[in-house]
């Protein structure tokens, strides 16, 4: 998805560049206006062929079209998360190409945080129905996706802040809820990860609504984009105004969170009485 993104960016800017209209550049190509909208919107893939008939539109060749085209092939490519049941355009995916996450949780640890036997425990009491094989590989691929986190090749920053809640509730049981509280205090040291806790004391919030999160892409240079997490799954936007309103969203928890120090003080308090 953030491939696609990428390419539709850099076509829009070719037209713009070449000094084409939309409607003159989708005439010439012999494309509807609409269908060169959506391409540069990413609201629709578009293959190796056509591109390089865009190319030739636009007069551009060199090591500039070939790059064009190396970027039409990753876009067209299926991930790797097909193997676990997930689509090109789900969040993991969008996630795989970040280089950091701020993520607020208003009700269960992070699933970059999480336990194996945490996050198989959400997924058996999840309304939604699902095989062995299914919760198998639901599981492995938030195993996969923590990877990133000790990574030095592909490293994934994470920032999350958790309602005091969910220290609270202890998810599946001592023989589930002791070890996760035990990854937390790890997980905590990591360089990547800054982990805080947003007191009971801080009362009414901005995000009492759920949970979301802003994932940046770093040397992608490609913009924000905020996942909202709900009942029905999660939706993803990327305009100027979402992502700015979530991002002071985010710095005003931050400040009213506790310090990671306090925070570990807490998970620690916390452990002793499970």
């Amino acid at each position: 998805m953030i491939r696609r993104r990428q390419l539709a960016r850099r076509l829009q800017a070719l037209r713009q560049s070449a000094g084409y209209s939309l409607e003159t550049a989708a005439a010439t190509l012999e494309w509807s206006p609409s269908k060169l909208s959506r391409i540069e919107n990413a609201l629709q893939g578009v293959d190796i062929h056509s591109v390089r008939g865009v190319l030739d539109v636009y007069d551009l060749g060199g090591d500039e079209a070939a790059y064009i085209q190396d970027l039409t092939r990753a876009a067209r490519g299926k991930g790797g998360w097909r193997e676990y049941g997930l689509s090109d355009d789900s969040y993991v995916a969008v996630e795989t190409e970040a280089s950091a996450v701020r993520s607020f949780e208003p009700a269960y640890v992070p699933g970059l945080l999480q336990t194996p036997e945490y996050t198989r425990t959400l997924f058996v009491g999840s309304p939604r129905r699902r095989t062995e094989a299914h919760l198998d590989d639901v599981v492995a691929a938030r195993m996969v996706r923590q990877r990133r986190l000790t990574s030095a090749e592909a490293p994934l920053e994470l920032m999350a802040i958790v309602d005091e809640a969910v220290l609270r509730r202890p998810i599946g049981g001592p023989a589930v809820w002791r070890p996760q509280l035990e990854h937390l205090l790890i997980t905590a040291e990591l360089d990547t990860v800054t982990l805080r806790v947003l007191p009971f004391r801080v009362g009414m919030h901005l995000s009492m609504d759920g949970a979301f999160s802003i994932l940046s892409f770093g040397e992608l240079e490609e913009p924000d984009v905020v996942a909202v997490q709900h009942a029905m799954g999660t939706t993803q936007h990327d305009k100027e105004e979402d992502v700015a309103r979530a991002e002071l969203m985010f710095d005003k928890l931050r400040l009213l969170a506790l310090s990671p120090t306090d925070t570990m003080a807490l998970v620690s308090e916390t452990l002793d009485r499970a």
